[in-house]
């Protein structure tokens, strides 16, 4: 039986530990959730500011600019998030044509391979951590202070 090489070795166990186009998979599901999770986030600051420009009370006013604010907030954390999981993805890439291009050249690359697989896993901690930090703030300031300007503006209507 014919020893593995060191790149084949190293090929094996970035496959068994995450295959690179499952990774890819992956990061194209959280790339979908964020777009979606970014998308509602500009919608609601559409709203809001509409709202805001309409809105006679000085302390809905407070509420409404506290929201939007919170909002900008996220709308930065899921943009910085989608750049680093596209950029992890981008690397993931390099990795798989890294690992074909050295099995086909047989030029031992696995030094830069290990550097490219440890920077997408960099990547994407970094995408995950904002997204995190995205979550909080959306959990955080859900409805805060608007559920007291409907119940206001309801009892004022009726």
């Amino acid at each position: 039986m014919e020893e593995l090489t060191e790149i084949e070795t190293i090929a094996n166990v970035i496959q068994l530990a995450v295959a690179p186009v499952f990774l890819l998979a992956g990061i194209a599901g959280l790339l979908n959730v964020l777009s979606v999770r970014l998308g509602r986030a500009v919608d609601r600051v559409r709203v809001v500011e509409t709202r805001l420009g309409k809105e006679p009370h000085s302390d809905h006013i407070t509420v409404l600019q506290a929201e939007i604010s919170a909002l900008w907030s996220r709308i930065r954390l899921a943009n910085w998030s989608i750049r680093m999981f596209v950029a992890g993805a981008l690397v993931v890439c390099l990795v798989i044509v890294s690992l074909f291009f050295s099995e086909l050249s047989h030029f031992n690359m696995s030094s830069a391979i290990v550097v490219f697989f440890l920077g997408a896993m960099f990547l994407l901690i970094m995408g995950l951590i904002l997204f995190l930090i995205e979550v909080s703030i959306s959990t955080r300031s859900i409805g805060h202070g608007i559920t007291e300007i409907l119940d206001e503006d309801k009892s004022s209507g009726s």
